[in-house]
């Protein structure tokens, strides 16, 4: 559905190995990188559409603190493409942007947690909030 209006979600992908699970998404954005970038890598870009980060130094192996989620550290960090956080509580969260044509990106997005605690449907409604909050004049 790339060049879609206002973007699109993909299925998204479940897997649980022993007590590990991991949610996969794929969203496609009409938007550039550096226009996407700033919802995952900063607080006010967090709070816009899925939580309040408390703290968050963005460097590898900075701080975080994503709150309902827990503190840890920035475990991957990469300008403009990659953002990964590890939290004590709340597992590995990694935001990963590429070109997706001349105007568009992809967010490949994957959460790896143990125990309950997230689910398909809580981050499909995120990444819908996501997409409305980017799209085109907003």
């Amino acid at each position: 559905m790339t060049g879609s209006i206002g973007g699109s979600i993909e299925q998204g992908t479940s897997q649980t190995h022993g007590s590990t699970h991991i949610l996969g998404f794929l969203v496609r954005f009409p938007r550039p990188m550096e226009a996407v970038w700033p919802a995952l890598s900063t607080p006010d870009g967090l709070a816009g559409w899925f939580t309040p980060a408390d703290e968050l130094e963005p460097r590898l192996g900075g701080a975080v603190s994503l709150r309902g989620l827990g503190s840890g550290q920035v475990t991957a960090w990469d300008v403009d493409r990659v953002a990964e956080y590890t939290l004590a509580d709340g597992g590995r969260i990694r935001f990963h942007l590429e070109r997706d044509g001349a105007d568009g990106c992809v967010l490949r997005f994957t959460h790896e947690f143990g125990g309950e605690g997230s689910s398909e449907r809580a981050w499909r409604t995120r990444f819908e909030h996501l997409i409305e909050k980017l799209a085109p004049g907003e």
